[in-house]
């Protein structure tokens, strides 16, 4: 079975980079974007992502909350993780969505991965 991939969307390096380094051990493949409109440009480029993982707050010209909204246009069904180191309430609002506070275990987020993937 070939590996699922996943979109993460984070602005810190090195955040993004431990986050990818866990997720591909176990098991996924990784597609990595800085801000909202890289992000984008890898959801044109990359049709089978499975799972979109996005800090709420970004640099650039969208936040997580408009890339999953955008995302969604073409994609209803996208499940995203929203990652964030305030709370907020506003940020699920599709039975696809989780809400991850900051900070929060490596371990944590692979399990969110599979649960949305009804992997667990």
């Amino acid at each position: 079975m070939a590996a699922r991939r996943l979109l993460i969307v984070e602005d810190e390096f090195l955040i993004r980079m431990t986050l990818a380094e866990v997720l591909a051990d176990d098991g996924f493949e990784v597609v990595e974007a800085g801000d909202g409109d890289e992000a984008l440009a890898a959801l044109q480029r990359e049709p089978d992502l499975a799972v979109m993982l996005t800090d709420i707050q970004l640099p650039g010209s969208l936040n997580g909350r408009e890339l999953a909204a955008r995302a969604r246009e073409s994609r209803p069904n996208l499940p995203v993780i929203f990652m964030s180191g305030r709370p907020d309430p506003d940020a699920v609002t599709s039975p696809f969505d989780l809400h991850v506070n900051k900070p929060y275990l490596p371990s944590t987020m692979s399990a969110a991965v599979r649960r949305l993937l009804g992997d667990s």
